[in-house]
């Protein structure tokens, strides 16, 4: 087994990126701490080509060398804005005809592998706090929730982690249902 080489992986400049389809999905999150987290995030983003990120409330937002660090140069490719409030972001993006989806452990949440989403659809998927989560003002706006199903004593998973469960779990899944 030999790894592939640069060139063999074929990526895309970041002009090409920039005019590629995109996974219609838009991430928002609400009031992150870690800048690496916020990083990840947008590396995580870049890698499943989706729309772009809302940095809500406290989030950081490049240029900053912390996210750059995780990011990796991913705060180049992938769209992003900043909004001071979470609750107006999620208004706009109703607005806009988005599905609002916060991934949060909460009484009516859906296990993940059992969200089918519809490919005719946009969605935003709402990523909370590290310690307290998504806000309650967001969760009273809310169209749906998903929970990522665990078996350890922890309860939760770091938020640069959910990013990436749920972001693969819903792009195979557009993928697998376009090609039907």
């Amino acid at each position: 087994m030999q790894k592939h080489s640069m060139d063999q992986l074929q990526r895309p400049s970041l002009e090409a990126f920039r005019k590629q389809a995109k996974t219609p999905i838009t991430m928002v999150l609400d009031n992150l701490r870690s800048m690496h987290n916020v990083g990840s995030a947008f590396r995580t983003a870049d890698g499943f080509a989706i729309e772009r990120i809302l940095l809500c409330g406290i989030t950081g937002t490049p240029p900053h060398r912390e996210i750059e660090k995780t990011a990796l140069g991913a705060t180049r490719s992938v769209q992003w804005e900043y909004v001071s409030e979470t609750a107006y972001a999620i208004s706009e993006l109703r607005e806009a005809g988005y599905r609002i989806i916060a991934v949060e452990q909460a009484e009516g949440s859906v296990p993940l592998q059992q969200f089918v989403p519809d490919p005719s659809e946009k969605y935003a998927l709402v990523f909370g706090n590290e310690v307290h989560g998504v806000s309650e003002a967001v969760m009273q706006k809310l169209d749906a929730c998903i929970e990522i199903p665990q078996s350890g004593t922890k309860h939760s998973l770091n938020v640069a982690v959910s990013v990436g469960i749920v972001l693969w779990d819903f792009y195979a899944k557009l993928q697998f249902r376009k090609a039907d």
